[in-house]
């Protein structure tokens, strides 16, 4: 991708030799995030750019230093006209306790300078945590500043990516709104593009407002990340924060719209305008033209808690997500039921999970009012308990629209579950498809398989339609194949007779799976378009490449699902299907998929053959994955593994005499194991409590898999030996 590429840690030492090697002209700190924007400042304010004579492209230091600053941002704000939230500037904890003191009042805001994430910042809601939060926010400073500002917890939080260039034309990519109100870090928090709460009057003065601040804070060109919180009650404005560089928004900005922002940021960096750079999407418009979308993107963020004992799930200013999942419908509940489906949690879409422990009142109370990452999912249960939408106001402060549209959700699911199957007519299909509820969903409320659910949805005739992402509301024609599906309107998918191959991505990042598989998917797209193929990418990630619209010959953002899968299928036909290189997000949905495939093979587009999966066959994943049936093929080959037993209850565990206890909870699912418990130095108490909470672990992945008919396991070993896999 580049002439020259050095791997290493990112510091000044190891830049200057590079600089000293190459003599580049310039460097573009605005594409590696506040890594880049801060290793850019060192190097500017050591001399080491003066040195040899390298510009900063894109944002100079001033710009850099006046939008992380906190004190320069808030005096930049002052002089435009701008509010900002009541607060101060501290490098000492002293300072920090003295405004504290001033404001007389809890909760407070610490936000930590030249910071990724919130890193070091949070909420304080008493003078113990206070004082906590501003050492660490301190100490997390490159500047060792931290900015104390009064909360504005509950006012609504709004982001719009901007872009400028050189001789100053501004224009907006996109707006963004989160569902949660302030208080919670925006890579934490559910978000919705466009903006869906707002007023045109209220949308056009953050629209002034964002490109007042971009050229106040000295962006020469590129793209700027702004934050904002307006008032519900009087619809008063405050600016929370700017980044004079792409942030983790952009990424998702770019894939909701369309328009590249890195890529269009580079060009401008380097002298183009933006009324000079040609749209990648319609080819007839210019980069000036400000992208305007007829559907909704919802993007929603994935947590990993369990992988920390001890840690609060609860979110705060600090970022905590690893990782998150986007979707696109024509509607807010589509693409809300779309991304939850493909979060990979158990869930089909804005329902209850099967193995879903209900909250008892207290507790349930607990949740709505603090954030935490199973809140959406919650809100479910409480509509379920009899909670109206008011009450729910009240406790979590999310705005109204949101909980209206959740209500419409539940209401239709509790219709649902009083009809049966073949009662639905086509117009109750449509209807309830284009709200996004999804085969699995309509299964369980009438009682039937999702596969009959399909099957009966398409004798109806209500089948998705394929739209194109396009930039520009369909204004004019768009050239790059970059779909979503809907159950409104015609296809405009227009597939080919091409040899072509469906290759399954890797589903939302997370612990155990992430970038490296995005890799293999994007390198597999790459060698099979040399080979003459028409390579078909299917992936819910925005912050990945596979997901570019460039990377393959066409692109469906869609959920990893048996349903959404065969929806493509049905509509391209390929030659084959790769479900190797996704990591475990294809690979546990494959057995599932070869089984429709066998049931009702689907010709390809092609003319040579039926659809088939390529690649290591779903038999064999499920050999090497399954517990039982792994151990069984090690004995016919005669290969020694620790001894153990596969027990379905704790008490056969805490009554053998194994003294290592290996955890496993379930068949391909190696992101959950547990490491070894060793029985000597747990008291029974202890194993139990460990047990118990590895076992509720095993049932909520055993929901993933649905088609096996055997629960989770749990697999004990008491060395090593022939093997001896029993089931108890």
């Amino acid at each position: 991708m580049a002439d020259a590429t050095y791997v290493g840690p990112m510091t000044p030492e190891l830049v200057e030799q590079i600089l000293e090697k190459e003599r580049p002209d310039a460097i573009l700190p605005t594409m590696g995030g506040q890594t880049g924007l801060n290793l850019a400042k060192t190097l500017a304010e050591n001399g080491m750019l003066n040195k040899y004579g390298v510009e900063l492209i894109g944002a100079k230091l001033p710009s850099i230093d006046r939008a992380e600053d906190r004190e320069l941002f808030k005096q930049a704000m002052a002089r435009i006209g701008l509010k900002t939230p009541p607060s101060a500037t501290a490098s000492n904890l002293d300072e920090a306790l003295a405004f504290a003191q001033e404001i007389g009042k809890f909760p407070l805001i610490i936000r930590p300078a030249f910071t990724l994430g919130g890193t070091g910042g949070g909420i304080s809601y008493n003078m113990e945590e206070f004082k906590l939060q501003v050492q660490a926010g301190i100490d997390a400073s490159m500047t060792n500043q931290v900015l104390v500002e009064q909360s504005l917890i509950g006012w609504k939080e709004f982001e719009l990516e901007v872009m400028r260039d050189l001789k100053d034309n501004c224009m907006i990519v996109c707006s963004i709104e989160n569902v949660d109100p302030m208080g919670v870090h925006t890579g934490d928090s559910i978000t919705v593009a466009p903006a869906q709460t707002l007023t045109d009057k209220e949308y056009q003065r953050l629209r002034d407002a964002a490109i007042a601040i971009i050229r106040e804070m000295g962006v020469e060109c590129g793209g700027s990340n702004v934050q904002m919180a307006i008032n519900p009650e009087d619809g008063e404005v405050m600016i929370i924060e700017m980044n004079p560089r792409v942030s983790r928004s952009s990424a998702l900005a770019s894939k909701a719209t369309g328009f590249p922002i890195a890529k269009m940021a580079a060009k401008l960096a380097v002298g183009y305008t933006l009324d000079q750079i040609p749209n990648d999407i319609t080819q007839k418009t210019p980069a000036s033209f400000e992208p305007s979308i007829d559907y909704i993107v919802t993007k929603i963020p994935k947590f990993a808690f369990e992988k920390f004992k001890g840690t609060k799930a609860e979110l705060t200013t600090q970022m905590k997500s690893v990782g998150e999942v986007m979707a696109i419908g024509r509607t807010w509940q589509e693409s809300l039921q779309k991304a939850l489906r493909g979060m990979e949690a158990g869930l089909d879409g804005w329902s209850l999970s099967k193995g879903w422990k209900r909250l008892p009142k207290d507790q349930l109370m607990y949740k709505l009012r603090v954030p935490n990452p199973d809140r959406i999912t919650i809100m479910k249960q409480a509509f379920e308990d009899g909670m109206t939408k008011e009450e729910l106001f009240e406790l979590t402060a999310i705005d109204p629209w949101w909980l209206a549209q959740l209500e419409e959700l539940h209401n239709t699911e509790v219709w649902l579950h009083e009809q049966k199957l073949e009662s639905l007519s086509a117009d109750d299909m449509r209807e309830i498809k284009s709200r996004g509820f999804s085969d699995a969903q309509i299964a369980r409320a009438t009682g039937s398989s999702m596969l009959a659910v399909r099957a009966y949805r398409k004798s109806l005739g209500v089948l998705p339609a394929y739209k194109r992402v396009d930039t520009c509301a369909a204004e004019f024609q768009a050239d790059t194949p970059y779909m979503y599906s809907t159950y409104d309107g015609t296809c405009e998918s227009t597939p080919t007779h091409h040899k072509k191959v469906l290759i399954l991505g890797g589903g939302p990042n997370r612990i155990g799976q992430g970038i490296e598989f995005d890799y293999c998917c994007c390198h597999a797209s790459f060698a099979l378009r040399d080979e003459g193929f028409e390579t078909i990418m299917m992936n819910c990630n925005p912050e990945t490449v596979s997901t570019d619209y460039d990377t393959s010959s066409r692109l469906y953002f869609e959920p990893i699902t048996v349903e959404d899968v065969l929806n493509v299928i049905d509509v391209e036909r390929p030659d084959g299907v790769i479900v190797q290189f996704g990591g475990q997000t294809p690979l546990k949905i494959s057995t599932a998929l070869q089984k429709a495939l066998d049931d009702n093979p689907i010709p390809a587009a092609s003319g040579q053959g039926n659809v088939k999966i390529w690649g290591t066959q779903p038999d064999a994943i499920d050999e090497a994955e399954d517990r039982d049936r792994w151990m069984a093929l090690l004995t016919r080959l005669n290969i020694k593994q620790p001894a153990g037993t596969s027990p379905r209850q704790l008490k056969s565990i805490l009554t053998s005499q194994c003294w290592l206890i290996s955890i496993w909870t379930g068949p391909l699912s190696w992101m959950w194991m547990r490491c070894v418990i060793s029985k000597a130095t747990l008291s029974s108490a202890e194993l139990w409590s460990t047990l118990s909470r590895l076992v509720c672990t095993a049932v909520i992945v055993r929901a993933v898999y649905p088609h096996r008919p055997s629960p989770a396991r749990l697999w004990t070993s008491s060395g090593i030996g022939q093997p001896r896999w029993q089931r108890h």
